[in-house]
């Protein structure tokens, strides 16, 4: 309940749980005061307000408790968010904060932010996902978004919801096959445009023979090769879930290292002797594969030429699984899919024998 503060005619207000103080005087409209008391802001808004010349001053929009926006806020503060990569935090921030911006029907004045959580129900969630349908994976994002939301609103320790309304809304069948998979006539382009000694050669050669992504590769170094075995954490979901592998160095790629100009801490620097970031890297990757006639590749598509040629030469899903260090089948077999159909293709073909021409 708010009560009286110290200064005529200010009281505080903690209604859900944010320290508030406003001017109300008997026949004057209540004022909020910005700032907290004694700062120079509190006290022009104060006398202003004592004066009778004072507006309310408009600042940034509070949330409604219980309503979306509002559990969203909560959800920003939890643990399970900020575990979340910086990047990744920012991401689904952007994806949540356009999402509780939209208004419930287009000609609506009323948006998402406001309403109550308990009344979220699928088809909201639905209505969404569909307003992205033309980009699938921004629709995807949302439901993804909106999942973990209400997940950690239903944790027994949280109860701020009793069922997750995003948890039977479908996503949209993925299109494509993804990052294209480079063919051998264009790694070789790329091999003829940077040979053996230049960085980009290397980043190609740390891509291709570890089938690893590149916010690995950039943090690859000297002190994770022992024994000519490359061991590390795989940087994407190092948090939650850490997977750890230790591969082969090949031989190719022990070639490109030692004829290479390496950093101290990592294989990779950039101009200035320091290490790349991910976006940093995949920024310099682009154009070393645009200055090779390339605009089409890209540095997640060695990972996929990397599965594809294992697979090409006969390894097993469990064999490229190994190496790529994925925990399902799922992305392996979408990698693979062109180079086993390729080889399986071969092999039917084979059991046709050979017929004498009319």
């Amino acid at each position: 309940m708010p009560k009286k503060f110290a200064k005529k005619y200010v009281i505080e207000d903690r209604t859900d749980g944010v320290l508030r103080f406003y001017f109300r005087r008997r026949g004057q409209k209540k004022v909020r005061l910005p700032g907290v008391p004694g700062s120079d802001e509190f006290n022009e808004a104060y006398y202003g307000a004592l004066n009778g010349v004072a507006e309310e001053r408009k600042g940034p929009k509070l949330s409604e408790k219980n309503s979306l926006r509002w559990l969203c806020e909560q959800y920003f503060q939890a643990a399970e968010f900020k575990r979340l990569d910086k990047r990744t935090q920012h991401v689904r921030r952007l994806i949540i904060e356009h999402m509780w911006a939209e208004p419930l029907k287009p000609d609506s004045k009323r948006l998402f932010e406001d309403m109550p959580i308990n009344a979220i129900t699928g088809k909201a969630v639905r209505v969404l996902r569909d307003r992205k349908v033309e980009t699938p994976e921004a629709a995807n994002s949302r439901v993804k978004a909106l999942r973990s939301i209400f997940s950690w609103a239903c944790k027994s320790d949280v109860e701020l919801m009793i069922s997750n309304p995003a948890r039977d809304v479908a996503f949209f069948p993925s299109e494509g096959d993804g990052y294209h998979s480079w063919t051998d006539a264009e790694i070789s382009t790329f091999e003829q445009t940077h040979p053996i000694g230049t960085k980009a050669r290397l980043a190609l050669a740390l891509l291709l023979y570890t089938g690893q992504r590149r916010s690995d590769i950039v943090l690859f170094g000297r002190q994770h090769v022992t024994d000519e075995s490359l061991r590390f954490t795989q940087f994407k979901g190092r948090k939650k879930k850490p997977v750890t592998l230790e591969i082969p160095v090949h031989p190719t790629l022990r070639k490109v290292i030692d004829a290479s100009p390496c950093g101290d801490m990592t294989f990779l620097v950039t101009e200035f002797g320091k290490g790349f970031t991910s976006n940093g890297f995949g920024n310099w990757f682009r154009r070393q594969c645009n200055a090779a006639g390339l605009p089409h590749c890209s540095a997640h598509g060695l990972r996929k030429a990397a599965s594809s040629r294992l697979a090409e030469r006969g390894a097993t899903e469990k064999q490229i699984m190994s190496i790529t260090g994925h925990s399902t089948s799922k992305e392996v077999t979408r990698y693979t899919k062109a180079a086993n159909q390729k080889r399986l293709a071969q092999s039917a073909m084979g059991l046709l024998g050979e017929e004498a021409a009319d």
